[in-house]
């Protein structure tokens, strides 16, 4: 149930457009600070209660990541059939853009999620009318696409900036990587590139685990040719195996409520980056916070996304774009866990309370 606060939601929607099926839902949760910014999540069992959840996550996003921007969600209902069908899916996008032309770019600009990318933004646009209405386009629409790796470079800086408040070093480090997807493969490589030691990755086939360590490029490799991460040399297990794995350094990068009540004493790894959006409840997380593991929150951790999204919008480059994640996503981890340590209270807690700071 969507329980509205002193924060929001300012305005819930739901859409449906008789001709292509199409249901979805938008939660503009909080506009304080300036337009609605969140992604169009586009799966069979997105419910008004998950794009709530996410919305909220962006208005704490913008709001750690001190971006004149606020926090909103958009949600799809729609069959795999619908997904992985060009020229239905291109229809469902934008019977969506048309439903809620009256809210977009003023009060909630787009950008891609769970099975939307760049050229799903070029067909929001395109029913929209204004590029002004959504980020990660193409470049020839003056976008910077998500797929040059912004949220995951983002997810390095932060779990660097972790390892030095527990004081390890990042050689004698090992990391999972939970979604090989996007977000999992650029952190998977941002971190290898830093030294730290890959021992395991997961996509919706399985996990791979090799103690030995795993080679990046090879797996690259691997799962562009066969399409599973599964087929590298080690042993394979069902994908929610990953967080029973002996590592470091856990990387979420997929699914939501990875981690939970049930599941949680089973974490091996001694730090927990969120790179995808609430992959633990937060009551989850106060548990880990009492057995010693450090959990960076999503909307500190991975909030590269956003802040590449803000030099689109504001006609940046590139260069541009990799100076401001870093800038913003170290301080920001750091402020985190620093008043974590003063308040003893969990980096979700310390997150929550500046980013509310700053909203108000």
């Amino acid at each position: 149930m969507v329980k509205k606060d002193t924060i929001g939601p300012e305005e819930i929607i739901m859409v449906y457009d008789k001709k292509t099926g199409m249901r979805g839902f938008l939660v503009i949760d909080n506009t304080k600070r300036g337009p609605g910014k969140g992604g169009i999540r586009m799966t069979p069992t997105v419910t008004k209660e998950e794009v709530f959840r996410l919305a909220r996550t962006m208005t704490f996003k913008t709001a750690m990541a001190d971006l004149p921007f606020g926090g909103a969600k958009g949600g799809i209902v729609a069959s795999s059939e619908i997904i992985h069908n060009k020229k239905k899916k291109k229809a469902f996008i934008q019977a969506y853009a048309r439903s809620i032309k009256q809210y977009s770019p003023n009060q909630y600009i787009a950008a891609p999620d769970i099975n939307t990318g760049e050229q799903e933004m070029e067909w929001y646009v395109q029913a929209n009318g204004s590029r002004q209405s959504c980020t990660g386009k193409p470049r020839r629409l003056g976008g910077l696409p998500h797929e040059l790796g912004s949220t995951g470079y983002g997810v390095a800086i932060a779990t660097e900036i972790a390892l030095k408040h527990l004081n390890m070093k990042p050689k004698k480090t090992t990391f999972a990587i939970e979604g090989f997807g996007n977000v999992g493969m650029f952190s998977a490589k941002e971190l290898t590139d830093r030294g730290l030691k890959l021992v395991a990755a997961s996509d919706s086939k399985g996990v791979i685990y090799n103690p030995n360590g795993i080679d990046f490029k090879k797996l690259l490799k691997i799962k562009k040719k066969t399409g599973t991460v599964i087929n590298y040399p080690g042993r394979a297990f069902k994908s929610p195996e990953i967080i029973n794995l002996p590592v470091h350094v856990l990387i979420t990068a997929a699914v939501p409520d990875l981690i939970r009540k049930d599941n949680y004493k089973q974490v091996k790894a001694k730090l927990i980056i969120e790179g995808s959006n609430i992959p633990i409840s937060y009551d989850v997380e106060e548990l880990l916070h009492k057995i010693k593991i450090l959990v960076i929150p999503d909307f500190v951790a991975n909030a590269g996304g956003v802040i590449s999204s803000y030099v689109e919008y504001k006609g940046g480059s590139i260069k541009q774009m990799f100076k401001l994640v870093k800038q913003k996503i170290s301080r920001n981890t750091k402020l985190v866990l620093d008043l974590s340590k003063k308040k003893h209270i969990s980096p979700r807690k310390a997150a929550v309370k500046i980013a509310i700071e700053r909203i108000r």
